[in-house]
């Protein structure tokens, strides 16, 4: 059984190591959850000893905390391009692809992701697999969500409807639509998957990411930094 408090230390240590990346100046995306909470609270430590920065949050949730940190906020109507955007993962392979959305937020996160010059994810070994097996979320429009389920079955798929907690009825994202976690068992090849999921009418987004330039790992021993070849 995982030890509850090594386990928030390991998302500490990569959440906090991922932070020494960010330089003055620089205008910065604020992923979603819970390990690159404690970057974006480390950002702010620095910002509070005089290292100006400027952040765009990718959900409510990750605003909140910037703005409680004393990070300066912007938008991507402001700041089109960021200089680095630092984000959590539900899992990553050995090949640098990423599943996302446990937080329902990956439709803005890989917005983000790709307005960055560099796109660094923050996790614990926990989330570092050899091959991607994690249900991958799908962003979806409520009006094609009965197509899009049965495309998502088509392809293979187990989609299920994420349904909140406190709450009736299922998860609405920040942008006003449904979420499904679709089960595809063992992933042999993401990026195939991730082009077909996008070609679904009625399917805004999903929770593969293909982008990544630079993990972070906890590890029991420390933080592991690893770079994609050619980065």
């Amino acid at each position: 059984m995982r030890n509850p408090s090594l386990n928030e230390a390991g998302k500490r240590a990569a959440g906090e190591s991922a932070a020494s990346l960010v330089e003055d100046g620089m205008v910065v995306g604020l992923g979603t959850g819970s390990t690159v909470a404690w970057t974006i609270r480390k950002i702010g430590e620095m910002v509070k000893e005089g290292m100006e920065v400027l952040g765009v949050p990718t959900s409510y949730q990750s605003e909140s905390l910037a703005i409680s940190c004393g990070i300066r906020l912007t938008t991507l109507a402001q700041n089109p391009v960021l200089d680095l955007a630092i984000d959590g993962a539900d899992q990553v392979d050995r090949r640098f692809f990423v599943i996302k959305g446990g937080g329902a937020a990956h439709t803005r996160e890989k917005i983000v992701s790709h307005c960055a010059r560099r796109f660094v994810v923050v996790c614990d070994q926990s989330k570092h697999v050899e091959q991607l097996t994690a249900p991958v979320p799908v962003e979806v429009l409520a009006f094609g969500s009965g197509l899009a389920y049965r495309r998502l079955q088509e392809m293979g798929g187990k989609p299920v409807l994420r349904m909140g907690k406190m709450k009736d009825g299922p998860v609405i994202t920040d942008n006003g639509n449904l979420v499904m976690d679709v089960d595809f068992g063992i992933i042999d090849d993401p990026g195939v998957l991730a082009a077909r999921l996008s070609s679904i009418p009625g399917v805004l987004d999903h929770g593969i990411f293909c982008n990544l330039d630079e993990l972070h790992l906890a590890r029991a021993d420390g933080v592991e930094i690893i770079r994609k070849p050619g980065r």
